[in-house]
């Protein structure tokens, strides 16, 4: 059967923002799982991956984490196949990832697993987040945020996760507890082979379980249907690895 789906609205200390769920047909209470989104926004594409998920058992939320901006869709995200039509996109885009602070995006993390943990749908006990592209960062931001509440976090093709910025989301590893899976693209200039090695050694240095790998080939954005850089193979092989590890985590 499909999962249930419906448009829900999040209170948060800014305001409200507006939300994708998705659940499991039936009324049995199961794990949560928060899905950041990447810089295009909630769309068809990530409403078809929140239900995937939900196929195996989970409530899942996709939060428009610009919705101090409006509501979603804020964008015609109609053509972002053509690289022309995505850089014109990217023009608006970037004032908006800019003013969503991680202070910002973490104040409204907090709200987001607050409200899955008070749905009537969601089971006591741990969540789990997965992040793409700009989402790796807040996936990793909000495990270390809710030690006690996350139990696995996923990053996929992610970037400046392990920086020489003050606020490097690789500072914050030392407060995880959840198990942690970061897949980088081929070649990313936002993740290239130096932040993948700090990212790595950090989380070892933290006793984080974890795996940290490259999926060569793949470009950056590879799990995105909806964009010319979509690769199917890798981008199964991402569902492969982000299914076990909730299923290993939190069952």
């Amino acid at each position: 059967m499909a999962p249930r789906t419906s448009p829900v609205d999040v209170p948060t200390p800014d305001g409200t923002a507006d939300a994708y769920l998705a659940a499991p047909e039936g009324e049995e209470r199961v794990p949560a799982v928060l899905i950041f989104m990447d810089a295009f926004g909630p769309r068809p594409r990530l409403e078809e991956m929140a239900r995937r998920i939900a196929d195996e058992g989970y409530v899942v939320l996709v939060p428009n984490l610009f919705y101090r901006q409006g509501r979603a869709p804020l964008l015609d995200t109609s053509e972002l196949k053509d690289p022309d039509a995505r850089g014109r996109l990217f023009q608006v885009l970037m004032p908006w990832m800019r003013a969503l602070t991680p202070a910002r995006a973490m104040s409204d993390a907090g709200a987001y697993l607050d409200w899955l943990a008070a749905h009537d749908r969601v089971a006591d006990g741990p969540v789990g987040v997965v992040g793409y592209c700009m989402g790796g960062a807040l996936a990793l931001r909000t495990a270390a945020l809710r030690p006690e509440q996350v139990a696995a976090a996923a990053a996929f093709h992610p970037a400046r996760l392990a920086t020489d910025a003050e606020d490097s989301p690789h500072l914050l590893l030392d407060r995880v507890r959840a198990e942690v899976y970061v897949a980088s693209a081929d070649g990313d200039p936002g993740m290239p082979a130096e932040q993948q090695r700090l990212l790595d050694e950090t989380l070892t240095r933290a006793g984080v379980t974890h795996v940290c790998e490259q999926y060569d080939g793949a470009r950056h954005g590879f799990t995105m249907a909806d964009t010319a850089v979509y690769d199917e193979a890798a981008t199964e092989r991402h569902w492969d690895r982000l299914l076990d590890l909730f299923a290993r985590t939190l069952r």
